[in-house]
């Protein structure tokens, strides 16, 4: 990785304003927190936060038109994804930087202010994310390589998880170690960005063929194939709880994440990749299952939590095979 240094002057809010882009749907404590946060910590740079809201049924619109009228609410007629959802907010965006923060994402003091300098400093960054923290305190580990063979070998086999601060074996995910400084990266999980609206002017926004996942990878893909540089920011930081969204549908989900991993190696690997993760998806799913179905059998672990992933197992095997259509509505 690259080394970006980062400034020798203090963070101060006379960086340039940001625009900050909200997606959510049924996630309405995670959203208040979130927008709770920003106000507190990021007031100083925001000049606008907008909320996509995709269609929820959990009072959200309402909790922020009450309590937030400060932001601009802009309301989907159904859940269109999150890149559709994020293209929406970022097509209201008037200032030269936006941040895409996910719904279950606290910032923490100087968050926003630090990611901005770092862009404002570097005219051919496109993106940038802070260091994430889980809600146990732990690093959530954000930087990323571009899927392959290998890598993607790597983590659907579990060998990811066996040797987790081997570079080698790390799979998708770079290890622990290289979270520690500032650095240019192959790509950055999309929970939080800011992003250059010059860059997005010029390779486009997310690629709205994604319905949810993969297309953080694809857009960082797009960036650096336009000359643009992704950036992980260390001294800024935030805590993503996750499963904001995804919690309230996780057989949906998981059929989404196999139907996007699917679209990203037809986009950029061809027929032959496509059907070669196809391949390594279903084998794992299968080995997984039959291992969890001996596990249920002999009474081993907690059989809720078995029955559970047994379930995901069957539900993804079945799509695979029959490519029945799912939708998260």
């Amino acid at each position: 990785m690259n080394v970006v240094r980062p400034a020798e002057t203090p963070v101060e809010c006379a960086v340039p304003k940001v625009s900050v882009v909200i997606v959510s749907w049924n996630a309405r404590d995670h959203l208040e927190r979130c927008l709770a946060s920003i106000r507190q910590h990021a007031s100083d740079c925001v000049s606008e936060t907008i909320v996509v809201d995709n269609a929820s049924a959990d009072g959200s619109p309402e909790m922020v038109a009450e309590r937030f009228p400060e932001v601009t609410l802009v309301r989907s007629r159904r859940n269109s994804g999150f890149a559709k959802a994020n293209n929406l907010g970022l097509a209201k965006v008037r200032e030269g930087y936006a941040a895409l923060i996910n719904s279950d994402v606290i910032l923490h003091p100087d968050c926003l202010q630090r990611l901005v300098t770092c862009l404002a400093e570097h005219p051919r960054i496109a993106l940038v994310g802070p260091r994430i923290l889980g809600a146990d305190g732990r690093l959530q580990l954000t930087c990323r390589r571009l899927p392959s063979v290998w890598t993607t070998f790597c983590r659907l086999s579990g060998l990811d998880r066996m040797f987790p601060r081997s570079a080698w074996f790390s799979g998708l995910e770079l290890p622990a170690p290289r979270h520690e400084s500032r650095a240019v990266v192959p790509a950055l999980g999309g929970c939080f960005w800011v992003v250059r609206s010059e860059a997005i002017a010029d390779i486009g926004g997310l690629d709205e063929r994604f319905f949810f996942y993969a297309e953080d990878v694809d857009w960082c893909k797009r960036f650096a194939e336009g000359g643009w540089e992704v950036v992980f920011c260390p001294e800024a930081t935030a805590t993503h709880y996750g499963g904001g969204s995804s919690e309230n549908a996780p057989l949906r989900y998981s059929i989404e994440i196999i139907r996007s991993t699917l679209k990203y190696w037809k986009k950029h690997h061809g027929t032959l990749g496509q059907a070669l993760c196809f391949v390594m998806i279903f084998l794992h799913h299968a080995i997984r299952l039959v291992i969890r179905s001996l596990k249920r059998l002999v009474r081993i672990g907690q059989p809720s939590q078995t029955s559970q992933k047994i379930m995901e197992d069957l539900t993804c095997l079945r799509w695979l095979l029959t490519r029945r259509e799912v939708h998260v509505e």
